[in-house]
């Protein structure tokens, strides 16, 4: 044994050496007291190193290694002291080590005495670093303990290696420093009921930890990345983060401290972090996946421990909320024992729920981000090239309700537009970047009509066209006025009320079009729940998200939501009537289109006609609006020359959307020419040329069967010229 190389049992390669010489110290005692150990092994089962091949001895079933440290404590120390390789060995293990004045942070060194770790901790520190470090070490511990599946250091591997067992007494509490800081990790099924750190369970150092104890100058783990905070500096730190601030430097972490940053999702967190760490001076770290990072068991943990050691905060934003019908998440996060500092981002207090109270800091608001520090936000960040765009400044500043990052990456596309940027320029970047996802709550429509298809009576068509220009007004009125400050940033809503079929949906996607606005209908089956509390939940997701910039929020069948209050006679009228409230209240505080449509007017909470800016009645058409919408709907390659507007207009009462599904089934009946005597010819490909033809018969047939759909009576001498058709089908 003498004579073998100090390699032979693997550790402390040249490669394997750290940067910090504790940790070279404590490593190369663990190996010499593992090579050691390996020497007791040969001579405990009988056998010497001549008379085997291989370098570790062979396993045994005999009862020696479970008797070992009681009835053969005095024999293995007489062997240390008498055989010529122990003795070596045992030498080399008792020289000193030379304490070094200053240790950096995070080192091995720094580690030792930042915990006040006595020289038993530091050697089963080094023991579980050696063997993060070291793969080829399994084998060796497996001799050491005599079987095969152990191949992992363990208290009770330690105790075996330390030449004072009851020494890893104190190291059996699951609450000494090396376990609370999350530097060794005991495995899950290592702990005993009785709350002890099972003495054969596993003792792991995470490879980012391990990494930071041994080599200094690391680069950052892969996913990680340093926040940075360009035009970010204490004096931008509200009230409240100063107060943090000042907490935060006052004393050292003896455990997680979490700082809760809240604001809505487009808020700046980020600045607000920025401007704590440049207070405090610490780097802030986050991982580019965040979300699937805190799915990874321990690795929050690890990333905790990591950032203790290098002196780094943490910064975590809340995942996106779970879609509807999903129960909600707790937000994950480090064990509270690591004394990391986390900044969580979230939206809501409610958010924080289920999170000790004793950890977390007081609470960060992030400062708003108004309407004039967007504008000059803007004019900072695109310079020169902002000349001439004030009124799209203003216009981006109300309608897009982006923070810096936002405006500046938005910018950055900007300035590399060659030649004068236009006002359309800005809108279309701003459109571009707006990223809007409600899941089954609300779906994105894209508007198919134009103002000319809309066919209003005179009073409606002047109400529609002055809640256009109030739209296009707001932001002169809001900010130049000074309404904003006077009544709120509110937007304007209005209420779309008639029949079924009078065009309130298609006046919603013109003024969609008009106002180039994007626009979603809320989708009601998934907002309103039976489940109490539920459709209040859904209803701030719609509202927070769309409060990120101007839009349109199409409340089709409205009645159904806001409904009348009732008199309370049991808890399902109170919380009905909350829902109702709660509704009254978002939508005074939203800043965009909100549109309700419903053909139940009466049926609408009177406090919600109060709050309508505007409410505009689709009545059915008269018989001149009616021939209008005859001719409309026609398709542009559609030959109607044989069609009788003028009766079809004077003779049936019926809405627009009753006329368009009357001569969309004409056309389906028609377009393989069977009931017109001869097939259409086909016309030559790109000409243009009318590739269907209607006459009354389709349209009359077609007009018969929406009648028996609406269930309405209608009588013979209403068809005129036409009754012939009528009765054929009556016969039939």
């Amino acid at each position: 044994m003498a004579e073998q190389d100090d390699t032979a049992f693997v550790t402390m390669t040249p490669g394997l050496r750290a940067d910090d010489p504790a940790a070279n110290y404590w490593m190369a005692q663990a190996a010499l007291r593992l090579r050691r150990e390996v020497a007791w092994c040969w001579h405990e089962r009988g056998i010497t190193p001549a008379d085997a091949a291989a370098v570790l001895p062979p396993f045994t079933s005999g009862p020696g290694d479970v008797l070992d440290m009681s009835r053969f404590a005095r024999e293995k120390r007489g062997f240390f002291d008498n055989d010529t390789a122990a003795r070596y060995l045992s030498e080399r293990i008792a020289q000193p080590y030379e304490h070094a004045a200053e240790h950096r942070r995070g080192s091995f060194g720094w580690v030792l005495g930042e915990l006040s770790l006595d020289d038993v901790s530091a050697f089963v520190l080094a023991l579980a670093l050696t063997s993060a470090m070291d793969g080829s070490i399994g084998s060796v511990i497996a001799t050491c303990m005599n079987d095969a599946s152990r191949t992992a250091p363990s208290l009770a591997l330690a105790q075996r290696l330390w030449d004072s067992p009851n020494d890893l007494l104190a190291l059996a509490d699951p609450f000494h420093p090396l376990f609370r800081s999350g530097i060794v990790r005991p495995s899950h099924e290592g702990t005993a009921r009785n709350g002890a750190v099972d003495w054969d369970g596993s003792l792991t150092i995470p490879p980012i930890v391990a990494r930071a104890l041994l080599y200094h100058d690391s680069p950052l783990p892969h996913g990680l990345r340093r926040m940075a905070f360009n035009g970010v500096n204490r004096d931008t730190a509200g009230e409240s983060a100063r107060v943090v601030a000042t907490r935060l430097t006052a004393a050292k972490a003896g455990a997680l401290r979490i700082v809760p940053v809240i604001g809505p999702r487009w808020s700046d967190h980020r600045g607000v972090v920025g401007a704590i760490a440049r207070i405090v001076d610490a780097d802030v770290i986050e991982h580019e996946s965040a979300a699937h990072a805190a799915q990874e068991p321990g690795y929050l943990d690890a990333l905790a421990t990591y950032c203790w050691l290098r002196g780094h905060h943490l910064y975590l934003a809340k995942s996106e909320e779970p879609a509807a019908g999903e129960a909600a998440h707790r937000i994950a996060i480090p064990h509270a024992s690591i004394p990391a500092t986390l900044y969580l981002a979230v939206g809501d207090r409610r958010d924080l729920a289920g999170l000790p109270e004793r950890l977390l800091t007081p609470i960060v608001e992030v400062p708003a981000f108004t309407y004039h520090d967007r504008a000059a936000h803007w004019r900072r960040s695109l310079g020169t090239r902002a000349d001439g765009l004030e009124r799209a400044i203003a216009e981006c500043s109300r309608r897009y309700r982006y923070e810096r990052e936002m405006i500046d990456r938005i910018c950055d596309g900007l300035r590399r537009i060659p030649g004068q940027l236009t006002d359309e320029h800005m809108l279309e970047g701003c459109r571009a970047e707006l990223d809007l996802d409600l899941g089954e709550l609300a779906a994105r429509v894209r508007p198919r009509f134009s103002r000319q298809e809309l066919v209003l009576p005179y009073k409606q068509r002047m109400q529609f066209d002055e809640h256009v220009k109030a739209m296009r007004a707001l932001t002169e009125v809001h900010y130049s006025w000074g309404t904003a400050q006077a009544w709120g940033e509110s937007g304007i809503s209005v209420l779309f009320a008639g029949p079924p079929g009078t065009g309130k949906t298609m006046g919603a996607e013109v003024l969609a079009s008009e106002l180039g606005l994007p626009m979603y209908r809320v989708d009601l089956s998934q907002v309103v729940n039976k489940y109490i509390g539920e459709t209040e939940k859904n209803l701030k997701r719609v509202f927070d998200a769309a409060d990120a910039a101007d839009m349109i929020l199409f409340f089709d069948e409205a009645d159904s939501l806001f409904g009348k209050r009732t008199d309370v006679s049991d808890s399902k009228d109170r919380y009905a009537n909350l829902e109702v409230s709660y509704l009254l209240e978002r939508m005074e505080r939203f800043k965009g289109l909100a549109i309700l449509a419903t053909n139940r007017k009466k049926d609408l909470d009177d406090a919600f006609l109060r709050r309508l800016r505007y409410v505009i009645d689709f009545p059915l058409p008269d018989a001149a609006e009616r021939r209008r919408i005859w001719q409309q709907v026609i398709p542009p390659n559609v030959d109607a020359s044989a069609l009788d507007f003028a009766f079809l207009g004077d003779r049936f009462a019926i809405a627009g959307g009753n006329i368009r599904s009357i001569v969309f089934n004409a056309c389906l009946q028609s377009a393989d020419g069977s009931t017109l005597g001869a097939p259409l010819e086909a016309p030559e490909a790109g000409s243009g040329a009318v590739r269907g033809r209607l006459t009354m018969e389709q349209v009359v047939i077609a007009l018969r069967r929406e009648y028996d759909k609406m269930g309405r009576a209608i009588s013979l001498e209403q068809f005129g010229p036409y009754v012939p058709i009528v009765r054929r089908l009556d016969d039939e």
